[in-house]
This record gives structure tokens, sequence and C-alpha cells, in this order.
């Protein structure tokens, strides 16, 4: 007699098997990083559009509760407000503009007043300008440095103390495949994602051993705003879409949290080509590389 037929039976093999079904689930909502470490609330800057909104979609789907940071106050409380409903999670909206002094400090202040603890921080807030340096406004570009560059390291500074004192957590700096070499019309853009490569992986080093995990995740060209923001000419993207493919934000954000769960230093999302054009400034004398993506990059 196979006993699996019997009716009462039956029942509590299905029972059982929705049980294991449900604690699998359960066990996964809670991890992110490999050993049960929880990660019960992520700070995500720049998530009211691109990759930053997609961390937030992944993170709420894994029963991460948010706090969501950005300048568009109605766009995240949209969000907000669907992940809530969707997932059952807790999320909460600081509206901050990341490119005026001190806005690491304000967003740290506000989490503290709020009684929340970060375990995962995401510098994802960014973006680019395109043109010559001399020919495109001061202003603008000091802004990107600030928020490419000072916020990332002042929110970084603000909650790595004690992530290190809990002896765990995890920080997730955006840089791009841009930060591997000089790039022509987007000089400062370039070099503020050569400080986040860098000084990520410099963290990542001094912290191996004290249950934090640091990575830096560079993107090559993704589906977002980006080149309307940095003020692309239409026909240079028409030109670029021909030989380079588009990376869906979703593709990116699933890569990083793999990436974050084996402790890796560095992610290049985006395949082979993107992993070519990082190497390629190993073997090509610089003054050859910069002038090859002048002509690239030239309007």
């Amino acid at each position: 007699m196979n006993l699996a037929s019997h009716p009462a039976i039956a029942r509590k093999l299905v029972l059982i098997r929705q049980n294991l079904h449900e604690l699998k689930i359960a066990l996964q909502s809670v991890t992110i990083l490999e050993g049960l470490r929880i990660m019960t609330t992520a700070l995500v800057t720049g998530a009211s559009s691109g990759i930053g909104e997609e961390f937030a979609q992944q993170l709420a789907a894994k029963q991460t509760d948010l706090i969501l940071v950005a300048r568009s106050q109605d766009k995240l409380e949209e969000l907000a407000s669907k992940l809530q409903q969707q997932y059952s999670i807790n999320a909460e909206v600081i509206v901050q503009d990341l490119t005026t002094p001190a806005a690491g400090k304000t967003i740290f202040d506000l989490v503290q007043q709020k009684g929340l603890t970060v375990d995962l921080l995401i510098n994802n807030a960014g973006f680019g300008d395109y043109g010559k340096f001399s020919d495109r406004d001061l202003t603008r570009q000091l802004s990107m440095i600030q928020l490419n560059i000072t916020v990332l390291t002042e929110l970084t500074g603000l909650f790595l103390p004690e992530m290190k004192q809990r002896g765990q957590g995890g920080i997730i700096n955006i840089s791009s495949i841009a930060g591997f070499q000089p790039l022509p019309y987007m000089s400062v853009y370039a070099a503020t994602k050569a400080f986040v490569l860098n000084f990520t992986e410099a963290l990542w080093a001094e912290n191996k051993d004290t249950g934090v995990r640091i990575l830096v995740v560079c993107p090559g060209p993704t589906e977002s705003d980006f080149f309307k923001v940095a003020d692309f000419p239409d026909s240079f993207v028409e030109n670029q879409s021909k030989t380079m493919s588009m990376n869906p934000a979703e593709n990116v954000v699933a890569e990083a949290l793999k990436a974050l769960d084996k402790g890796q230093s560095n992610l290049v999302t985006g395949g082979f080509a993107n992993q070519l054009i990082v190497n390629i400034p190993r073997f090509v004398p610089r003054d050859f590389l910069v002038s090859a993506f002048e002509k690239q990059f030239k309007k």
C-alpha cells in the first residue's frame, strides 16, 4: 500500500510541504548576506528612479525595511506606499537635496531621531555632465563633486563605525566603468567615479575582518535617465546605442546583491564588453587611450 495515497497522510504531506515552502521564503526574505546575517533596514540614496529605485524594489521583495532618500517627495512617497502595500515592509522617506553642504549629517541625524538602525547603506545618488570642462557651468561641476564624492564619503563615515561596532552590515557604493580611465568631455564625472572605486576598494580591505561587507559596483550603460540628465546630445546617444547595449537596472541590482553576498570588493556589470573596457588601461599607453576616448566622445 502506498502510504502517501492515504487521505489523512496525503493531507499531512501537503501541510508539511507548505510549511517547508513558507520557511524557505522566510529565510530568504531576511537574508541578504550568507550565514543568515539579518539585514533588516537598508538606506538607499537616489531612490526615486533608476538603479536606486530598483534596489528598493528588490530589497523590499526580500522583506527588508527601507529608508528612501532623494529630492522628489512625490516620487519617494509613491514608491514607499507601493512597496509597503506590496511587501508589507516599513518604508521611511527622507526628502533631501544631497548637493547641499552637510547633507549626509542631516540624513544621519534624522535616522537617529527616528530610532532606526541602518544595516545596509547604498550610496547610489549621482549624476554626470557632458561637454568640455571649460564650457560647462562650474557650479554644476562642484555640485557633482558634492553628490558623487562628498556625501558618499560623509554617509559612509557616519554609518560604518556603527556597523563595525555591531560586527555586521553592508555598504554598496555605485561607481561606473568610467572610473577606470580619464574621459574627455566627462572629465569631472569620470574623476569622481575613480574616487568612489579606489575609496571603496580600500575600505573593503580595511574592513575584511570586521563583519562589514563593502562593495563598489561599476555599471556600464544602464537603462536610466543618466544620458538625459548629463545633457548628452540626442545624436550622440543614438550613435552610441548602435554599438553599445543598455543593461536593465534590474540586472545591475541583482548582480550587486549577489556580489555583496559573496564578499566581493568590486563588481563590473554588463558582461564581457565592459570587462574589456575596464582592462584596456592596463595594456594601452595613457596618451593613446585618452586620445581614443576623446574621438569617441566628441560631439
